[in-house]
């Protein structure tokens, strides 16, 4: 598994929502700061994007706006100042005909989870302008993200995150593309990359720093500085993070025992991976199931 599918494998603890927002006039909204990891892309018509720190940038059909973790912005049909838009709601909203612009939304809401220390090194707010005729398929996606939006039958819940997996992904590779000096998910050191790869596929195994020294080829000590010093955690820390992670998601997406689930990430009975779940997120594992299967209800 490389970085970038980690990390947006890490999003899928959140909640994915997904909406369509039309608007005519002169309207404006601004996104308060929220645990979430998302994107508006421009359908049709013409916006700006609004941040507390640069200059208004002006959106065109096609445009994709980033936001890997949350950060406040907001959308205008003209430039404006941040704190004279009004504060906006995740949801769908129909103008009356004509319409002058309307976005696609969508963003995994992590309300009990973490967003990845990777996408926290990005830029708080990114314009994405891809390059639709290298990548035909992001055409796609925006259609079928588009019909799913508007799709209430069963199976929904599954192709919703499946979809913004894919959005989030393609998105992200085109900015990385486009900005290669900032590439924060470039971990090319390939000692250190084989230990992630060995944490990411099985994190059930019980991990020792020797082994995944071993594994990386390298002493006890040399590995656990390198690494360090390239994931910016020590290896450890970052395994419970991913196990944790990982359970996170089978709650949310699976019905299997939690002795079962902790078991799969590497915990040798419930009551510990109990223990460390509550630490990490604040809430036990049964808890954390039943919250967000209410949410999808609610949903």
């Amino acid at each position: 598994m490389d970085e970038l599918s980690a990390v947006i494998g890490s999003l899928r603890v959140g909640r994915a929502k997904a909406c369509s927002i039309k608007e005519s006039g002169s309207w404006g909204w601004r996104y308060p700061p929220a645990a979430v990891s998302g994107f508006h892309m421009v359908l049709r018509g013409s916006a700006w994007l609004v941040t507390a720190d640069s200059p208004p940038l002006a959106l065109t059909p096609g445009d994709v706006v980033l936001t890997p973790f949350g950060a406040e912005h907001g959308l205008s049909h003209a430039p404006s100042a941040l704190k004279d838009l009004r504060p906006a709601v995740m949801r769908d909203r129909s103008a009356l005909d004509p319409v002058d612009v309307e976005f696609l939304c969508g963003a995994y809401w992590l309300s009990h989870g973490h967003v990845h220390r990777y996408l926290r090194s990005f830029p708080d707010v990114i314009k994405v302008s891809p390059d639709y005729d290298r990548s035909p398929h992001l055409r796609l996606l925006t259609d079928l993200l588009g019909a799913d939006v508007s799709d209430t039958g069963p199976g929904t819940g599954a192709t919703r995150s499946a979809l913004l997996d894919l959005m989030l992904t393609h998105a992200l590779r085109q900015w990385l593309e486009q900005n290669p000096a900032a590439d924060r998910l470039g971990i090319t050191d390939a000692a250190i990359t084989a230990a992630l790869r060995e944490i990411h596929t099985s994190p059930h195994r019980r991990w020792t720093v020797q082994q995944l020294g071993e594994a990386a080829g390298m002493s006890r000590t040399a590995f656990a500085k390198r690494f360090t010093e390239l994931v910016g955690q020590p290896p450890m820390a970052y395994l419970t993070g991913w196990r944790l992670s990982y359970g996170a998601r089978l709650l949310r997406e699976t019905d299997a025992p939690l002795a079962t689930i902790a078991r799969e990430v590497g915990y040798s009975t419930e009551f510990a991976f109990g223990a460390s779940f509550r630490r990490e997120y604040g809430i036990s594992p049964g808890r954390f199931r039943n919250v967000e299967q209410d949410g999808r209800s609610a949903g």
